[in-house]
């Protein structure tokens, strides 16, 4: 994901078989298999990402057709698809296929919920959006001349990707549909930023400068030049086009509230949001007041916890001394990442005993790409691939040290690293017998959840080695209770940022840079911040069911094998699976 080199080693991850209760599944009837196929066929993911095997091969499509007639064309084939997958009775599939079943429909259905919305011509928000995708697949190494010559394609799609994402957010002006004034002016500042790159800095360069030396010298100039003449004569007026066109028709067009519901068919559309996001029926109102009660809860925990660091001051009086206290920074760019990867290797040998499974795939830690790291959070994770032989990524913003607090450190590292999102995204790519889909889905209460649950699990893993780290995961958490009640506050109840600003301010010890970071997010990518605490409190919850019910008889181990080897899962459908865990381990 970032240009960056990893700091320190790969980190090794221990394989262990599955559990015995996952047994591998029945092949799935033809009938079912086949509406499987249709589906990953139609290709209507709207990612930009390698998704099979053959990502890598020359004049293979590698960003997607974002266009209305290519969506028009994917609800055709998925109408299709539903309509096959209606006249299968799921009761007479076996478990796995059943669930392939339910979960293809799911997603189908999803799909549809969203197309009245367009969400199309929202391409962009304030940390991400079509224009950086490329700087995340830039970092990775080009093996072999196959390589190379798939990301010569890639960079010669760049032109009409600029030009698709453009006309989506124009058709979104002439709507109405658009993002916030400040979240256009921060996207046009990261355009103007690309703009100003040379070929000698230029990111989507840097594979083709480090083509292996097994490639003869002269080959590897001939396709340098090929790429540096695709980016000037394609990729530089893609970008230019770009900047000028939120400069000169977004930003004066910009909606001026910051309320998703205020869009035409905002009330709608926000609350589609939360039901996407949080895979509930609950309303905003509802997950504003699920936001306070944890905010409560949290705060009398952070009390308690900055008395045992001895101590003596208020809530405000600590948040203020750990922010200035200069023990508690790293000074260089290295040392924050060196911390980051002692903190993931120290967390990896002690996966065997709270794991039963493990994934192959390793990961690394890399800093987050310079471009767009003034804008970005202060971490996150990038999905690897087994099958294109790419490891994961534990991405560290390492920009402002002085925003970047040593003791949140090990619950960062836990939520995006292990056992956080990659153990969660590469346990589910390395399921072989499940079909592609599945492997690639992600369900973001379900996968947010997992993270946050990660943080708190790294208590009883011993990660967490003293009060101030603790409470840095508190200040975590309430970061994310704070999100429910921000999130809500913003785009359903009219706050402005001040208000959203202020549980923030008041109950964590996140920094003031962090603060407007994420509060500018949620501006931008209304909902998605409500996955997080909505997913945990689901999975805590999950926990304590299967503790009461099965006593001494609960193993741990195998209670993670039970929210893991299915793949991302709504939170209703997991229920329904740890609800059949606890049942089989009652009858052993």
């Amino acid at each position: 994901m970032s240009r960056g080199h990893a700091a320190g080693a790969w980190l090794a991850i221990v394989a262990w078989p599955l559990a015995a209760w996952s047994a591998a599944p029945l092949p799935a009837p033809p009938a079912l298999q086949a509406a499987v196929d249709a589906y990953e066929a139609a290709d209507c993911v709207r990612d930009a990402d390698e998704d099979s095997p053959d990502a890598a091969e020359p004049g293979r499509r590698q960003l997607p057709d974002v266009s209305p007639a290519a969506e028009r064309a994917c609800a055709a084939k998925l109408r299709e698809v539903d309509a096959a997958l209606a006249a299968i009775d799921p009761a007479a599939l076996p478990a796995d296929a059943r669930l392939t079943h339910e979960l293809l429909r799911w997603t189908i259905a999803g799909w549809f919920e969203a197309l009245p919305f367009d969400e199309s011509r929202l391409p962009f928000n304030s940390d991400g959006g079509f224009d950086v995708t490329l700087l995340y697949r830039a970092s990775q190494p080009l093996a072999d001349e196959k390589k190379a010559q798939a990301w010569l394609q890639l960079l010669s799609e760049v032109p009409r990707w600029y030009a698709q994402n453009i006309a989506n957010a124009r058709r979104g002006i002439k709507t109405g549909f658009v993002q916030p004034k400040p979240t256009a002016e921060a996207v046009l500042k990261r355009a103007r930023r690309a703009t100003a790159l040379g070929p000698d800095d230029d990111p989507l360069l840097a594979p083709l400068r480090a083509l292996p030396a097994s490639l003869p010298e002269a080959r590897r100039a001939e396709l340098l030049a090929q790429g540096e003449k695709l980016v000037r004569d394609g990729v530089v007026p893609a970008r230019r086009d770009f900047a000028r066109f939120m400069a000169r028709e977004y930003l004066p067009h910009a909606a001026q509230s910051l309320a998703a519901s205020d869009l035409p068919d905002g009330r709608a559309y926000y609350a589609f949001l939360v039901r996407r996001h949080t895979t509930t029926d609950l309303t905003p109102d509802q997950v504003h007041d699920i936001g306070l009660q944890e905010v409560a809860r949290i705060r009398a925990e952070m009390e308690r916890t900055l008395r045992e660091a001895g101590f003596d001051g208020t809530l405000a009086a600590f948040i203020a001394w750990l922010r200035h206290e200069p023990r508690f920074y790293a000074t260089s760019r290295q040392q924050l990442l060196e911390k980051a990867a002692e903190i993931a290797k120290r967390i990896d040998g002690e996966l065997p005993a709270h794991f039963g499974t493990l994934p192959r795939l390793t990961y690394g830690v890399r800093p987050v790409p310079a471009e767009i790291e003034d804008g970005y959070t202060t971490g996150r994770y990038f999905s690897g691939d087994p099958r294109q032989h790419r490891a994961g990524g534990l991405m560290i913003n390492t920009s402002h040290l002085e925003q970047r607090p040593l003791y949140e450190l090990p619950a960062l590292v836990l939520h995006e690293g292990v056992p956080g999102h990659h153990l969660q995204v590469a346990l589910a790519q390395e399921q072989a017998d499940a079909p592609k889909f599945r492997r690639n889905l992600y369900v973001t209460t379900y996968g947010e959840g997992w993270g946050l649950y990660a943080e708190r699990l790294g208590e009883t893993m011993g990660i967490y080695r003293d009060p101030y780290e603790r409470f840095g995961r508190l200040s975590y958490e309430m970061w994310r209770a704070c999100r429910l009640v921000a999130d809500t506050g913003l785009h359903w109840k009219h706050w402005t940022l001040d208000e959203a600003r202020a549980c923030f301010a008041d109950n964590t010890a996140l920094s003031p840079l962090n603060i407007e970071v994420e509060l500018q997010r949620y501006v931008s990518w209304p909902g998605q911040a409500l996955a997080y605490k909505m997913g945990e409190l689901k999975l805590v919850e999950l926990r304590r069911k299967a503790e009461a019910a099965l006593g001494d008889r609960f193993d741990e181990r195998g209670f993670h094998d039970a929210l893991l080897l299915h793949g991302a899962l709504p939170l209703s459908v997991l229920e329904r699976q740890v609800d059949a865990w606890i049942a089989a381990r009652q009858t052993e």
